[in-house]
């Protein structure tokens, strides 16, 4: 049954949007099926994942996840609500507690799937947003000098860090936990030793918000190989800027820097996440050259979805 699916939604995906990669077997996991008013049949596998207390993973999800990997084939709207209509059944035999979710990841231009999710709960919590082509000339001069930070920068990188968690903890992206400089330290520490780029803004010698990036191989059986396709493509993990320089053109300074460092020859593009409820961040990736691929459908806690 699972490779027709496969087929039929890679065909489906690459009609809908061309920088879509074609579909892969889900992961090991419960698997579940529904039957279509038209008498054809879908699946998808449901996986669970814990986040252990005191990883980067906390700080952007809830400790327990319940993911969908729907295989609709061409189904669309229909498949997609047959397969969430056999959601909470599974959820209530688990009695999921508050810090849990259940999230599908499901194409951006799919706007027929839209409707499925939101009357089961979903909200779009984030974007998996692409760019694609060279670096491009560098925009108006904004004051910031741009560097590769050092170790020495720990201490401005980790303020900078939680300057993003924390307003994006307010549109609901992040999750602002106990402990979560000590958490953001340990994984800027560990990306300045092993030479991962971060870059930091400063004005007038003062540290004002910094960019972490570097370059990820989209290859058969590789997680990326799900997200984007085949190939070199740069990731911008984190852009965050002081809100005493925001609006003042720093943010865009900083990825003129990136992407001149991640956009080199022989890279497809470049990805992120955002997050759609952010009334910054749409505008300004957008203008950064970045489209959504992918949206995160989110209902948390689990036992929220209908």
């Amino acid at each position: 049954m699972t490779a027709p699916l496969v087929r039929a939604q890679s065909a489906r995906f690459a009609a809908l949007d061309p920088l879509l990669p074609a579909v892969v077997d889900p992961p090991p996991g419960e698997v579940i099926t529904a039957a279509l008013a038209d008498g054809e049949r879908v699946a998808g596998v449901i996986t669970k994942t814990s986040a252990d207390p005191g990883t980067p993973q906390t700080l952007w999800s809830a400790a327990q996840v319940w993911e969908l990997h729907p295989l609709v084939g061409s189904a669309g709207r229909a498949g997609i609500d047959g397969l969430l209509r056999r959601w909470p059944s599974i959820v209530a035999r688990v009695a999921p507690g508050r810090d849990s979710a259940c999230v599908v990841t499901w194409p951006s231009r799919d706007v027929e799937a839209t409707a499925a999710f939101l009357a089961h709960g979903f909200i779009p919590l984030a974007v998996l947003a692409v760019r694609t082509g060279r670096a491009r000339p560098g925009g108006e001069q904004t004051g910031a000098a741009i560097r590769r930070a050092t170790a020495s920068d720990l201490d401005a990188l980790v303020a900078s860090a939680m300057a993003e968690v924390e307003y994006s903890s307010l549109v609901g992206g992040a999750v602002l936990r106990a402990g979560a400089a000590s958490i953001k330290r340990d994984t800027l520490r560990r990306h300045l030793a092993q030479g991962d780029p971060v870059w930091i803004a400063e004005v007038d010698g003062v540290p004002v918000g910094h960019v972490e990036g570097w370059h990820t191989n989209s290859t058969a059986g590789s997680w990326a190989e799900t997200r984007v396709r085949h190939g070199r493509w740069g990731y911008v993990n984190c852009l965050s800027v002081l809100p005493s320089a925001r609006g003042t053109g720093v943010g865009r300074a900083l990825m003129d820097v990136a992407h001149a460092a991640l956009l080199g020859p022989g890279t497809a593009g470049s990805f992120l996440y955002y997050n759609p409820p952010n009334p910054v961040s749409p505008v300004f990736w957008a203008r950064q050259g970045y489209r959504p691929l992918w949206t995160v459908w989110e209902t948390r806690p689990a036992g929220a979805v209908r």
